[in-house]
């Protein structure tokens, strides 16, 4: 009897160990890795237990795009977007560097404010937006630009019951000294899963910036909300969080907590990358795919006339691209962190330069076009957002 029971003891106990280690191959990404136990393209990242990739399926090959309606127009220089609460949105102006809200049902705009110490140039100015994680109690809003000596990130109240322009508070600068330039300012900035602050910069042109891990361009850095290093960086007491880029303009989370980056390449290829703590993606010593292991190759590339890409957005299993060069929005379904299909590409200069797409819940996106930054060809001289429905 002693044998016997000895023996079912050692069957349940086996049968327990299985049971947990499926659950845990199965458990999507946390926090401030947005990673997960997902196989991933990086050569230098952990390696996912080969029945975590069968358990996710991956959206139709194919996909769609409808235009529902044309939100607001007469926008100059739009560059970040941030929705509100009760489903307006908030647009910043990159070279006029204030901003305004707009009212998703009338199309009204009522501008908040200007932030001050703006310093508009090239690709410079007021760009990316955020809202504070606690912004139903707090009402912060997040603000990535370009000053006289630096790019740097700050925070404003935003105060509904002030007079029109009068909205916006003093900015409270949370980091500065990331390199600034004529070009590459990088400028995206987006509150993670964790509730910590995610930012992509820029190389400024100065490639070996992007190799420098004591430098602030050609990152993506994960902050607090306070603009300190977030609690489980790979870099001891810096907010580095990956590097070897280029010019990061686009960050967005899949269902399962797992980050993903937009990059501008120079002449051959731009690229979207999954994002792995501490890994380096090859610029300048790398641009699209590399035979070298030391650097993590991009779950996606184009070339920079069918791209050039900026903002992104995840919405029905895909990763959604808005293109400026290539003026269109680009579908990238996903299983996993590897693409599933081949990229499609639509609304092909319908709309000229796409530069941001936001998640508007469920199977809609809110679009902002881009033809008023130097680089379009307006006809009516204005920038609008347009509200899309997509599969």
């Amino acid at each position: 009897m002693i044998v016997q029971r000895r023996a079912v003891t050692a069957v349940l106990a086996a049968a327990t160990l299985l049971l947990a280690a499926g659950c845990s191959s199965d458990a999507g990404g946390g926090g401030g890795a947005g990673g997960s136990d997902t196989a991933s393209p990086s050569r230098t990242g952990p390696s996912a237990a080969p029945s975590a990739r069968v358990t996710e399926t991956a959206p139709p090959a194919k996909g769609s795009v409808k235009v529902l309606r044309t939100v607001t127009e007469g926008l100059k220089t739009p560059w970040g977007l941030a929705p509100l609460p009760d489903g307006d949105l908030l647009v910043s102006s990159r070279d006029e560097g204030t901003i305004t809200r707009v009212d998703t049902k009338t199309g009204k705009k009522t501008e908040l404010g200007e932030v001050p110490g703006v310093s508009a140039a090239g690709e410079g100015g007021l760009l990316g937006l955020a809202l504070s994680p606690s912004f139903a109690s707090d009402h912060m809003v997040y603000a990535y630009f370009t000053t006289d000596s630096d790019n740097r990130i700050a925070r404003m109240l935003y105060e509904e019951k002030k007079p029109v322009g009068e909205q916006l508070g003093a900015p409270n600068t949370i980091l500065r000294g990331i390199p600034k330039g004529y070009i590459h300012n990088g400028g995206r900035i987006a509150f993670g899963p964790d509730r910590m602050l995610y930012a992509g910069t820029g190389e400024t042109g100065e490639r070996g910036l992007a190799q420098d891990k004591a430098s602030l361009g050609g990152k993506i850095l994960r902050l607090t909300p306070e603009g300190e290093p977030a609690p489980g960086n790979p870099f001891p007491d810096s907010p580095v969080y990956s590097y070897g880029h280029r010019n990061v303009q686009g960050l967005a989370w899949d269902s399962k907590q797992r980050l993903f980056a937009s990059e501008f390449g120079q002449d051959t290829w731009d690229e979207l990358n999954q994002i792995k703590p501490g890994d380096n993606y090859g610029w300048p010593e790398a641009e699209g795919d590399s035979g070298d292991p030391a650097f993590h190759n991009p779950v996606a590339k184009w070339h920079t006339d069918d791209a050039s890409p900026s903002g992104i957005a995840y919405a029905e299993g895909s990763i959604w691209m808005a293109g400026l060069k290539g003026q269109r929005l680009w579908r990238v379904p996903l299983k996993g962190t590897e693409a599933a299909a081949d990229p499609q590409g639509f609304l092909k200069g319908e709309y000229g330069r796409l530069r941001t797409v936001v998640s508007a819940g469920g199977d809609k996106l809110w679009l902002v076009t881009s033809e008023t930054d130097g680089r379009g060809s307006p006809e009516s001289g204005d920038d609008r957002i347009l509200e899309l429905q997509v599969t």
